[in-house]
């Protein structure tokens, strides 16, 4: 991406803060020392890493068959909220950890504020950090230390099929007024098709509008951490995906579930607003619709660049690992060398978007974009996470906000409740869990 490295923004700061006075203090997030590093003793070090992302493997083979100081063990988990969190959380508890482990930004100040990690800033130099996208260095940055490395990037996009919008006469929409009549044209002429789907299991996806739109739900003053879900932004983000359900104009079908995966299959969902990492999942999906696809830039209020991040993950060291230079040398290596983006895209259908700015032509000349006709994604891309907004946030109690939204989410098509009534849900719980666990909170 072209955006400079710029000084850390208040709400980063402030986060911070927050995090360090309110949540670190006392929590166990120091780690164990490192009492093995990388070939102290010449024998090599192994360390122990879990995560679920396409190409994990490949990764861990490429890197123990070029590196003899360092092995490493891989497991593969569940992802993350499918019951890979659950499962890392009970082993930090249990005292039998593995010493690396995949978490995504949403996620990563939850497990800060359990005392699950360990800070790694005296292993992860700020040269190593200069090399990464800021926006995503500053989402692991908090209380002034470093819990993870960043690997990848998540800016939003918008894919379609573009032999579908030719035929029914519709042009790629820049703004989200111009993508509801978009929608009302492709109802039209097809009863059963829809340009894209709302996901009922999936408040990440409507995070990441609000995001956009310029919303920012947690912010951290002091000790005291402001919680707002019903500004401006994010009230204009529910009434219109409110009003595209209550008009029929998307479908209500959970995300990569038989049904959605049916209706691209079958040409009645016509697109995916998504983020940079879904053009290896309509890839991989889709083989036979090769040559059908097409990226366009999310659409956005006025038209201009504009946009959040969909999930996005990073390599982050358990409290208790005795191995934390390793683990960050090994994560490191993933994160910022030719060898390791080679290695996981290598995978087949992988379609990483480096948070390293250097590696980016790597990863394009990767991945084949011939599913895209040979568009080159990664230039709408590296447009798309420039225009990444930096004044957001992730609280410290992501799991609760997400899961009360989700259970809300599932009536909404039901006409239960609607999109405004379920983030309020996760608005009270939230501020609920935070109060329980003794933080101070406004909202």
């Amino acid at each position: 991406m072209s955006r400079s490295v710029r000084s850390t923004p208040p709400v980063i700061a402030l986060l911070a803060a927050a995090t360090a006075l309110a949540v670190l203090t006392g929590c166990g997030g120091g780690g164990g020392g490192d009492a093995s590093a990388p070939g102290g003793d010449g024998k090599p070090v192994t360390i122990t890493f879990w995560g679920w992302a396409k190409g994990s493997k490949e990764v861990v083979d490429a890197f123990n068959a070029s590196h003899k100081d360092i092995q490493v063990t891989f497991e593969e988990i569940p992802a993350g909220a499918a019951g890979g969190y659950a499962k890392i959380s009970n082993a930090v508890k249990a005292g039998n950890a593995p010493d690396l482990v995949s978490i995504e930004y949403p996620s990563l100040p939850e497990f800060v504020s359990q005392g699950a990690l360990q800070d790694i800033s005296a292993h992860f130099p700020d040269a190593d950090r200069k090399k990464l996208l800021p926006q995503a260095v500053e989402l692991t940055t908090l209380g002034g230390k470093i819990w993870a490395v960043p690997f990848d990037a998540a800016p939003q996009a918008f894919y379609y099929r573009k032999d579908l919008f030719a035929k029914y006469g519709i042009e790629t929409p820049a703004t989200w007024a111009a993508f509801r009549t978009a929608a009302e044209k492709v109802k039209k002429a097809d009863a059963k098709a829809r340009i894209a789907t709302f996901f009922p299991d999936d408040p990440t996806t409507f995070q990441a509008m609000a995001w956009q739109a310029g919303a920012q739900w947690f912010k951290a003053e002091g000790d005291t951490w402001k919680i707002t879900t019903t500004d401006p932004a994010t009230t204009r983000v529910a009434a219109y995906w409110q009003g595209l359900l209550d008009a029929d104009l998307v479908h209500n079908d959970a995300s990569f579930s038989p049904e959605w995966t049916g209706s691209l299959k079958n040409g009645t969902t016509l697109g995916y607003l998504g983020a940079s990492w879904g053009a290896g999942v309509l890839k991989g999906t889709l083989p036979e619709q090769s040559g059908k696809w097409a990226v366009a830039p999310v659409p956005s209020w006025d038209g201009k660049p504009a946009g959040g991040m969909l999930g996005g993950s990073t390599f982050a060291v358990t409290k208790d690992s005795e191995k934390a230079e390793a683990a960050v040398e090994f994560a490191t290596w993933m994160a910022t060398t030719e060898e390791g983006v080679k290695a996981r895209i290598a995978s087949g259908t992988s379609s990483a978007f480096p948070a390293a700015t250097e590696l980016r032509p790597v990863a394009k000349k990767a991945f084949d974009a011939g599913f895209y006709g040979g568009q080159d994604i990664y230039r709408l891309f590296e447009r798309a996470g420039a225009a990444i907004s930096p004044h957001w946030a992730w609280g410290p109690a992501t799991g609760t906000t997400n899961t009360a939204i989700k259970d809300r989410f599932g009536k909404v098509a039901s006409g239960g409740t609607t999109i405004a009534e379920a983030v309020k849900t996760g608005h009270d719980a939230t501020v609920a869990e935070l109060k329980r666990r003794g933080l101070k909170v406004e909202g």
